[in-house]
Order: C-alpha cells, then structure tokens, then sequence
C-alpha cells in the first residue's frame, strides 16, 4: 500500500514538473516585453564628497523617467521630515519620456547581466565600495527583485551596469536642435 502511494506522488511530480510548474527550475534569463508593468528603481549615492550625492532614477517600461538628484534626504526617501533647508539647490526633479524599446533594451541589459540570478548574487567580492552604494528594486516581467545590499560591495559587475543607467538618465540627451 505504502509503495502505490508513493507511486502515485511521484507521478503527480514528474507531470507538475512536466507542466511546467517551476517547482525547480524558475530561469531568470527571461526575454523582456514592453510593458507599462515593468519598472526598476535605482537609488545611487556617492559619499566621497561632503554633503553625500544621491539619484533616484525610476524607470517604467512605457518610457517614463523619473529622476531625483542632489544632496537632501528625500531624494532617496520621499517621506523623509527633515526638509525644512531643502532648496532647490539640494533637491532637482525631472520627468520625462523616452522610447518604450529603449527602455526594453535597457532592461533586457540588467536581466542579461544577471538582475534576477540568484546563484550569481550574493558573493560578496573583496572590493571595497570606495563610498559609493547602489541598490535596485525591479519587477519586470513577473519577476521580482528587491534588495538593500550595496551591489558595489555585492556583485561589482552588475552594479558597474545598473550604475550606466543612473548615468544615462541622469544626464539625458533628449535631442539635438537642427541647423
């Protein structure tokens, strides 16, 4: 009796597996579509200098860019109390749009490079952050990423990446006027 059981189990396993149920095998190389769905945000800091920089960079799949830089808190922490000396000196914020297949290839990038690969992350590297930190959190394409490590500490490839977005939409080039 104990063996039929067992037989039985086994087999629902072997067709769960079979229909694709991801019960092992979850692959976080994914071909990303566009959509308005998918988004990543991009909180990058550099603390080499007095008082620290800080970007915000929020980007969603239908092309639309938020960026929030300069040296207040509530660059990187829309909730923060303390803004009583915020200027506009300490805190700029930019909107804009771009291409929707931009933004898929931008996120096509960071999931090739390993966004979402859990075997990959988390080896920590003997390279020290030299005071910069840069932390993601995305979802694209039903998966989902969201960690507070410092990725220049943790996986300095994929920050060194992560961090040429925050340089591209930082500091965008949105058109060149004609002559």
């Amino acid at each position: 009796m104990l063996t039929r059981a067992f037989r039985f189990s086994a087999l629902a396993l072997l067709l769960a597996m079979l229909a694709g149920c991801g019960l092992f095998w979850d692959d976080p190389y994914v071909t990303v579509t566009v959509t308005p769905l998918n988004w990543v945000e991009i909180h990058y800091y550099n603390a080499t200098r007095e008082p620290i920089r800080r970007v915000n960079v929020r980007i969603t799949g239908s092309g639309r860019v938020e960026v929030k830089s300069g040296t207040a808190r509530r660059v990187s922490d829309s909730f923060a109390k303390d803004i009583a000396g915020d200027t506009t000196d300490n805190y700029r914020e930019r909107v804009y749009d771009v291409d929707a297949e931009h933004v898929r290839e931008v996120f096509q990038d960071l999931v090739n490079a390993g966004l979402f690969d859990k075997d990959k992350m988390f080896t920590k590297t003997t390279h020290p952050s030299n005071g910069r930190f840069v932390a993601v959190r995305a979802a694209i394409d039903n998966k989902t990423y969201s960690e507070s490590k410092n990725l220049f500490e943790e996986d300095p490839e994929l920050a060194e990446r992560i961090y040429n977005v925050v340089l591209e939409f930082n500091r965008p080039t949105l058109g060149r006027k004609k002559k």
